[in-house]
């Protein structure tokens, strides 16, 4: 017999609509389904798509100076009329100058890695922003507690961007940290599909914060040739890298090699980031230089198979996590 599912996209928004937990409320969105902050990838037009299917997305503002990121909020706020943040590595140059414009543009929602959660967290919280912290272990996950962070983010190492130098996995690292902390915890790191999100609701996470995935997305301002690698990236084909200098996944190119041969000879970190030089993840990511250039992307990437519009990934994840919940009520 041929199940008829009438008016399937009216029932997935019914089904959004329905759904409400801490992080839904926190951030005011329909879902709990995150977009994270690429550098390279996560301007407004995917932040704004991200928004408007119903989760929360965010404006990468690592690889954008201060004026580029104040126009990518413009251009987002016409674009979508729900809650999205901007997410902020807190090692990158131009850092204060981003805190004020998100204080100045009203942002809700602020999402900080690589660094002390303390720095910025009040100052914030003091004009009403949301406050989300990613970290790599329980350890961290107390730190921003304490600092005063509203959420965060559990990032396994499978992950692409700033990753912790332990190596933990995300199915041990969510249930750690939800037993650290008493905040709500957000799982990240391999998770790119709708089953993934939830064994991670399972282990005890509140929603969860997808990179990889949205990477290929139309939306995203990455460029053509490196979509088309991450669809082709198999299993053992990205390795941490870079752990004296940023810990980064990264796709094994010419470029990797290069970094990999140094590592093992012990290179120091001055003579890492000499080889690194400046722009390199733009000269990969966004200019798609496939040999030379640094490739960011989880692990997740040998589980996407295509590239789809933003919305059509959400409503896939959001329909395959449902269809999860039903299969094991039976």
């Amino acid at each position: 017999m041929t199940w008829v599912v009438p008016n399937l996209k009216k029932l997935i928004v019914l089904q959004k609509q329905s759904y409400q937990n801490n992080i839904t409320h926190l951030f005011g969105i329909q879902i709990p389904i995150i977009q994270g902050g690429m550098i390279w990838a996560s301007g407004w037009r995917l932040a704004a798509a991200v928004s408007n299917a119903g989760g929360l997305g965010l404006i990468g503002s690592g690889s954008m100076y201060p004026e580029v990121l104040r126009e990518h909020i413009t251009k987002c706020k016409s674009a979508t009329g729900k809650p999205f943040g901007v997410n902020v590595p807190l090692l990158y140059p131009n850092v204060e100058e981003h805190i004020q414009t998100i204080i100045e543009e009203k942002i809700p929602v602020v999402f900080t890695s690589a660094g002390n959660p303390k720095t910025y967290t009040s100052l914030l919280k003091q004009h009403g922003i949301v406050v989300v912290h990613v970290v790599s272990s329980s350890k961290f996950a107390l730190k921003a507690q304490e600092a005063g962070c509203d959420a965060v983010v559990a990032e396994g190492f499978e992950a692409g961007g700033h990753n912790g130098r332990e190596e933990t996995t995300t199915m041990v690292l969510i249930p750690a940290v939800c037993e650290a902390v008493n905040i709500p915890v957000i799982a990240a790191g391999g998770i790119a599909t709708g089953k993934q999100m939830l064994a991670s609701m399972v282990l005890g996470a509140s929603g969860v914060q997808i990179g990889s995935r949205f990477v290929a997305s139309e939306e995203a301002s990455s460029h053509a040739n490196f979509k088309n690698l991450v669809l082709q990236t198999k299993e053992g084909e990205t390795e941490l890298s870079l752990k004296k200098v940023t810990p980064v996944r990264l796709i094994k190119n010419q470029f990797y090699h290069q970094i990999h041969q140094a590592e093992q000879q012990g290179a120091s970190k001055e003579e890492l980031e000499k080889i690194l030089g400046r722009g390199r993840a733009k000269r990969g990511m966004f200019e798609g230089d496939l040999e030379d250039g640094e490739l960011e992307i989880g692990q997740a990437s040998c589980l996407i198979k295509k590239i789809m519009p933003a919305k059509e990934i959400i409503d896939e994840i959001w329909s395959e996590y449902q269809e999860g919940i039903e299969k094991l009520k039976r």
